[in-house]
């Protein structure tokens, strides 16, 4: 499994620029209130983390009821394609792990000429898809989507469910998660492991309709976050300024990453987001991992055969690995 492959650099030791991990720490709040949290961890949370999901249900307008909240939004994602996923539309490339989970799929290629860049409102839906997948903004390449022409697209395929993975919104692109309680075949799913940097806490949430967010609350652990997990995730909500200021410190940070690799030879392409799809052509992305990973580097080769050998995801690390990486990059280039 492709996705598997990017797993297990939690104990990497150098560089990691590889699983889109925010390179900035958290919040200095979610920290003291995780450490204040530590000491009650003999008792459990409240049932379904009901003090998150009222603050989520204040934050972007929707019922309490229509929250899940899970362990990271992979384990959520993973249980919608259980549940919808019998034939997928996918807008490639994109998340590495919905082709994997997906029974079947279709796709819509987004093209390197286009910037990746696509409107929705062309978007082609074949007879019989029972889920499309749309990640706004897209990952690995960064870019956001128009999500206007949704709601048109939602009454037209009445018997397809939509899923919006907004992981990426708190850097760029519009959420469509207030809409959820309008739409019946409209779902949202978030993570604070992103812009809000609680990857190593787990805390993933979807807005669903009524009926899918109570199987799904009916259907796990109703206690899925541990109470430093929740403490921290309360309190980085509690301070989205300092989040936004941060994105755009992030953003500035991969837009000059950018424009040094690309007077290394590489090709970038343009993102909002704090990573950003490079071409190394002739290149091969997967020889140019290896290489940096010899130098202490985990990159992400893309490994898309549509594409060509030559493509990989760059995510900003912190200024100074930065340097690093492009030094180790002008090295390896030289070499190869």
């Amino acid at each position: 499994m492709t996705s598997l492959l990017e797993k297990g650099g939690g104990t990497f030791a150098g560089i990691k620029m590889l699983l889109c991990e925010n390179p900035l720490p958290p919040l200095d709040e979610a920290i003291a209130a995780a450490q204040e949290e530590l000491a009650r961890s003999n008792y459990y949370t409240e049932a379904y983390s009901a003090p998150l999901r009222r603050l989520l249900s204040e934050q972007l307008g929707v019922p309490e009821r229509l929250i899940h909240i899970n362990a990271g939004s992979e384990l959520i994602l993973r249980q919608l394609f259980a549940r919808l996923g019998q034939r997928v539309h996918l807008l490639t490339p994109t998340y590495v792990l919905f082709p994997e989970i997906a029974e079947s799929y279709t796709e819509t290629r987004l093209l390197p000429q286009d910037n990746f860049s696509f409107d929705l409102a062309a978007l082609t839906i074949p007879p019989g898809t029972t889920l499309v997948a749309i990640v706004n903004p897209n990952n690995p390449n960064g870019g956001t989507f128009d999500m206007a022409p949704l709601p048109d697209l939602l009454a037209r395929h009445p018997d397809t469910q939509f899923l919006v993975d907004e992981a990426f919104v708190g850097m760029a692109g519009q959420s469509v998660a207030s809409w959820v309680p309008r739409h019946r075949n409209l779902l949202v799913t978030r993570t604070l492991s992103k812009a809000h940097s609680l990857a190593g806490f787990r805390v993933g949430y979807a807005i669903l309709p009524e009926q899918l967010a109570d199987d799904l609350n009916k259907n796990n652990d109703a206690y899925p976050l541990a109470r430093v997990s929740e403490a921290a995730a309360i309190a980085t909500l509690r301070h989205e300024d300092k989040i936004r200021t941060r994105a755009v410190m992030l953003r500035e940070w991969a837009g000059k990453l950018a424009v040094e690799l690309e007077k290394l030879g590489a090709k970038t392409f343009p993102s909002e987001t704090y990573f950003f799809l490079a071409d190394v052509a002739p290149h091969d992305a997967a020889v140019i991992a290896t290489r940096l990973r010899e130098r202490k580097i985990l990159i992400k080769p893309l490994n898309d055969p549509a594409l060509g050998p030559g493509y990989m995801r760059v995510t900003t690390a912190l200024p100074e690995e930065n340097r690093r990486f492009l030094d180790a990059m002008r090295e390896v280039l030289t070499r190869v």
